[in-house]
């Protein structure tokens, strides 16, 4: 028998290993989890294919992006969709945008469905902190927003870009105000810095645990603007007109990824980072120039509409840098092969339309199983089969269902050869019909902002959003007062009495509704012409004669007189918890209409 010594000797071995084993579990998983890579995503905004040196181009000059594109491994036949919020909704998602309520970037089709989880949502629930520096486009109040999206920390314009309606009024991408996690901020600088400043403090930041950080630029989408001209004069304006600040809002880009790229190797997080550069859609000013050989250009279902370039760089992963990946391959695959790199979290009710990469990564020449992806630009309010869309099978192109196209001997497109090869125009029809049976159920699914909610305590609605074919998206369509009318469709969260305050122009502008703001910013941004009111797209500023708000919410009517000095009309009004629309109409002497409310901010009454 042992004796009362022994066996408190054996009891205090025996705790003194369970300590230092689970010290040791504790220790492993701690490293495990710092381990995991950090990520971030740059997407830049109309930046084709061919607008990279590296790709051929020989009037711009990317340095940064070049030497990325020799550090990474490279897709060279990777596909979005050929316009941006929808490109935006399938990288955020690793679904089709049809899929996901997304057919539009304005007319409130640009609305990610509020029941889908984001790349940031499941970042977040695998311990990443996350963060989203520029653009989102897809909704602008609760819940849509990024804050409202799996966003710890959101910097951006207005939701589709500089000079939206719901962008600060006089914004011109230089000295700007920022929405900064549903709070209006402003930041000096050119808007890419600002926000790869932000990426960068984000970087040098203690972090316990690691981090995906979005990126994306507005540039270099028009308007081509920078905050000084002698940016643009490197290249022949004679020769390239506009092009030449288009490909300077490039270089600045380019800029950045390089400042970016110092600041990961001097926190020594770079090794651990996974880097992804890509860009929304196909090129614009520049596709007149060089378009690598292809035919089409951002809104088009051709090869140059939405063939784009993605780069991936990881050091610690091993992946087979300065390696060409020659599969066909696409924006919905970038969040299942995060998924599969990081080891993050999904439940089992997620499904992606994409599937991973991973294996690729290490093996370039692997091959993956052949499927046939779409990609589409409908905007139509009424789902249309293969109305601007593209099927895509190995090297066939079925382009609106009417002309086929063999990129291994046609790369242009210029010989339709269906004809010739109906069998492949059959099978990629037939992966059609399922594709459409998947992604049109409830695909015109109206977004609805929800008012009322304690996320958001004050709701600004734009007339970018009326669900009309046609809608006042840019200030420079609201300056020039366009005669259209629509309605906000919204779900009260909570009964009670409600402000809701109807104006022509924001309050920013600090305008009459029947008269024209007077700016006090001194405009810092340039065009090709000189310096450029942003904001006018050289159009003027009209004023409209009018006499009347009338206001409807439901089956509620209000009406109110305007003076020559009101710069709004605010109405109270009770609304029961619910779905209901809101319209607001601005009239004249005789009661005839002149145009909708433009604006509206709503606020629940304590």
């Amino acid at each position: 028998m042992l004796n009362s010594k022994s066996l408190l000797s054996k009891m205090l071995l025996g705790l003194l290993l369970l300590v230092l084993t689970t010290s040791f579990c504790f220790k492993a998983m701690a490293q495990k989890k710092s381990e995991r890579p950090n990520v971030i995503v740059i997407v830049s905004d109309d930046q084709g294919y061919g607008d990279l040196s590296c790709h051929g181009n020989p009037y711009i000059k990317t340095p940064n992006m070049d030497q990325l594109h020799a550090e990474s491994v490279r897709f060279t036949d990777f596909h979005v969709d050929p316009t941006c919020a929808p490109t935006r909704s399938a990288l955020m998602t690793g679904k089709y945008s049809h899929h996901v309520g997304v057919w539009h970037t304005v007319c409130g089709g640009n609305h990610l469905r509020s029941t889908e989880k984001t790349m940031a949502d499941v970042f977040k629930a695998s311990g990443y902190r996350t963060a989203l520096f520029g653009k989102w486009h897809l909704g602008a109040n609760y819940p849509y927003r990024p804050m409202d999206r799996g966003f710890d920390e959101w910097l951006g314009n207005g939701d589709g870009g500089t000079g939206t309606t719901d962008d600060w009024f006089d914004n011109d991408r230089i000295n700007d105000y920022y929405w900064h996690n549903g709070k209006r901020e402003k930041h000096e600088g050119f808007a890419p810095d600002v926000f790869f400043n932000k990426a960068i403090d984000f970087v040098k930041e203690d972090h316990k645990d690691p981090f995906f950080i979005y990126v994306a630029t507005y540039l270099p989408h028009n308007p081509h603007s920078v905050p000084d001209p002698k940016l643009a004069e490197i290249y022949d304006e004679k020769v390239f007109k506009h092009t030449a600040y288009f490909f300077a809002g490039i270089n600045r880009v380019d800029e950045n990824i390089g400042k970016l790229r110092k600041a990961l190797e001097a926190s020594g997080k770079s090794d651990n980072t996974i880097l992804i550069f890509m860009s929304d859609n196909g090129g614009t000013a520049g596709v007149k120039l060089y378009n690598a050989g292809m035919r089409g250009k951002k809104g088009q279902p051709y090869e140059g509409g939405h063939r784009v370039p993605f780069f991936i760089h990881w050091p610690n992963g091993n992946l087979a840098h300065g390696k060409d990946i020659a599969s066909l391959t696409a924006h919905i695959d970038v969040l299942p092969s995060l998924v599969d790199l990081c080891n993050l979290k999904t439940t089992q009710e997620t499904q992606f339309d994409g599937r991973t990469f991973k294996n690729q990564l290490f093996n370039p020449t692997a091959k993956l199983a052949h499927r046939t992806l779409f990609v589409e630009s409908q905007r139509t309010f009424e789902a249309q089969a293969w109305k601007n869309t593209s099927g895509m099978y190995e090297q066939w192109r079925l382009v609106n269902n009417k002309e086929l196209y063999d990129l291994s001997k046609d790369p242009s497109q210029q010989k339709n050869v269906i004809d010739a090869h109906p069998e492949i125009a059959a099978k990629i029809r037939k992966e059609f019909t399922d594709y459409w049976n998947k992604v049109t159920p409830n695909d015109r699914e109206l977004p609805r902002s929800v008012v009322g909610n304690s996320k958001d305590q004050e709701t600004f609605l734009t007339s970018s959003d009326w669900y009309l074919p046609k809608v006042p998206w840019n200030h420079a369509q609201i300056a020039e007062g366009k005669p259209l009318s629509g309605a906000w469709d919204v779900t009260v969260e909570k009964a009670g009495t409600y402000r809701i305050e109807c104006r022509r122009w924001p309050r920013e502008a600090n305008a009459t509704i029947s008269g024209v703001p007077n700016f006090n910013k001194k405009v810092d941004a340039w065009s090709r012409d000189g310096k450029v009111d942003r904001l006018l797209y050289g159009r003027k500023m009209k004023a409209l004669p009018v006499k009347t708000v009338s206001l409807t919410v439901g089956k509620q009517q209000k009406s109110a007189s305007v003076t020559t000095e009101d710069t709004h009309i605010s109405f109270d009004v009770e609304l029961p918890r619910g779905d209901t629309k809101i319209k607001g109409e601005m009239l004249d002497a005789n009661g005839n209409l002149i145009a909708g409310v433009y604006y509206v901010y709503l606020s629940k009454l304590k």
